[in-house]
């Protein structure tokens, strides 16, 4: 490993996107309920909401800090101890919805593999993700949904999951102001 070289690596000035922030983590826990006590009884996190076992293998929590639905989510299912390579995914937040579908086409054109784009469930926010060369899982995102001090969370009824960017626009969820600055960017079907 060459030190320099390293400190010498530099961030294009023209990538089509800029991140703002980590958006959030989802690693993989053996026991989900000891977890979330822990994350909310010694940490202090607050969940957002629960996936049961028939929609995610080993169920899922979603936890949050601030106004974000989620900045830590745990998925059960791990056997045993953590080997210290219990990633799920960390996610970067844009600050717009143009950048989410600019950095698809940036990932496309530098051949990285991408495994989803659209807007899963709980959070709503419209996301390509996508492997890093090791395999790792990231995302990038915009549009989570925000949780005010009354606690109150998005009900399951409203979460409307899609498998493109395109659906995802096409059928925004109820409060999620979706406006493309550059309608360019969608893709003819």
């Amino acid at each position: 490993m060459e030190l320099g070289r390293l400190r010498a690596t530099i961030t294009p000035d023209d990538l089509p996107f800029e991140p703002k922030k980590l958006g959030h983590v989802v690693i993989r826990v053996s026991d989900l309920q000891r977890s979330a006590d822990f994350y909310t009884q010694r940490l202090g996190l607050r969940i957002s909401d629960v996936y049961p076992e028939d929609m995610v293998p080993g169920g899922m929590v979603f936890m949050r800090c601030n106004a974000d639905h989620h900045g830590v989510a745990l998925v059960g299912g791990m056997p045993g101890r953590a080997e210290k390579r219990e990633l799920h995914h960390f996610a970067l937040e844009v600050a717009t919805l143009d950048e989410v579908f600019r950095a698809r086409k940036h990932l496309r054109e530098h051949g990285v593999p991408i495994v989803f784009e659209g807007r899963r469930r709980a959070g709503v926010q419209i996301a390509v993700e996508f492997l890093d060369p090791d395999g790792h899982h990231l995302e990038i995102y915009w549009g989570v949904d925000q949780v005010g001090p009354d606690g109150r969370v998005r009900p399951r009824e409203e979460w409307r999951e899609a498998h493109t960017l395109e659906e995802a626009v096409a059928n925004p969820v109820a409060g999620q102001q979706i406006a493309l600055g550059d309608p360019s960017l969608r893709e003819k079907g």
